[in-house]
């Protein structure tokens, strides 16, 4: 019996995490509300691109939403903790005020904090789609049901109600895991905030993938010791090569093409500079991996070491 309900217990999140991708309902209000995101960040105008980077995490090499979720459980989880020392019998009183005292400064962190991870996870999300964006939608309606609990916890505190206070900012706890499941699997099985570049090209030697004829202002795909990279001229006499895949949700580059001086992904818009790889707009945080090529011959020519300049013809 014990096995049994030890299994059913095990199923229960992959079977909740399933049922909420199915609901397809869901994705109205999903196309409404990236919607409005698109709308508010493009009427900022000039601004968007420094709002944006700054949201998706171009400045840190990586997305800014799950650090600022580590904070906000590290910060709520201490303030359940000293709420729990404050309420323990026995314990001299000045003890008890401080505990509670601290608890509420915690509490601020962690309502600070979820409003950070709210707007940052509202950027990552507004590039999802189908289930991933059914349960991301479903994660972030919960955690703001959860912070709405906690901000009312903090109000309780401030007005000596820190019996209730305690009990709600419990509550807002017990729910918060809830939705921590759902996010750690759009991390883990979905990918969603990780470098999916795919695969790095570790030859060091000169390898020959095609004629420079074959290359017509785009991105085009080929093999390397099994590694997929795409090849395109972004000036004339010049070639570069990078990775197959867009760091942000695995997109193939190959889709993509070349604009100003820049690598643009096909799907969701991101920038790359041509030169080095980096990210000039996101959503993607993590560079695009490039390597070095040469025109030899009226052949491309190619090598895993990454450099900051192109190569001449």
């Amino acid at each position: 019996m014990a096995h049994r309900a030890g299994a059913r217990l095990q199923n229960l999140g992959p079977r909740a995490l399933a049922a909420i991708g199915r609901q397809e309902w869901l994705d109205r209000p999903s196309y409404r509300l990236e919607h409005a995101l698109s709308f508010a960040f493009n009427s900022l105008g000039r601004a968007r691109n420094t709002v944006t980077n700054a949201l998706n995490g171009v400045w840190l090499g990586h997305p800014v939403h799950p650090p600022l979720a580590s904070l906000t459980s590290g910060a709520l989880a201490t303030t359940v903790a000293l709420d729990a020392f404050s309420v323990v019998p026995g314990r001299p009183a000045h003890e008890m005020v401080d505990a509670s005292r601290f608890a509420a400064r915690a509490l601020g962190v962690g309502i600070l904090a979820s409003i950070g991870s709210a707007v940052t996870g509202a950027a990552d999300w507004q590039h999802t789609h189908e289930k991933d964006g059914r349960v991301g939608l479903v994660h972030g309606v919960i955690n703001l049901f959860a912070t709405g609990l906690y901000a009312q916890s903090w109000r309780d505190r401030r007005r000596g109600r820190h019996g209730r206070g305690i009990a709600l900012t419990a509550l807002g706890y017990l729910i918060t895991v809830g939705g921590s499941y759902l996010g750690g699997a759009l991390v883990c099985e979905s990918g969603i905030g990780i470098d999916q570049s795919g695969r790095r090209l570790r030859t060091s030697e000169w390898t020959p993938v095609l004629d420079a004829s074959s290359l017509n202002g785009k991105p085009v795909r080929v093999e390397v010791d099994g590694v997929g990279l795409v090849v395109c001229q972004t000036k004339p006499g010049e070639v570069s090569a990078y990775g197959e895949f867009c760091p942000h949700l695995a997109v193939p580059m190959a889709d993509g093409w070349v604009d100003r001086g820049r690598i643009v992904c096909p799907w969701h818009g991101s920038w790359f500079a041509a030169e080095t790889g980096e990210v000039v707009r996101g959503p993607a945080a993590a560079p695009l991996p490039r390597y070095q090529a040469r025109l030899v011959d009226g052949v491309v020519e190619v090598r895993g070491e990454a450099q900051p300049s192109l190569c001449k013809a």
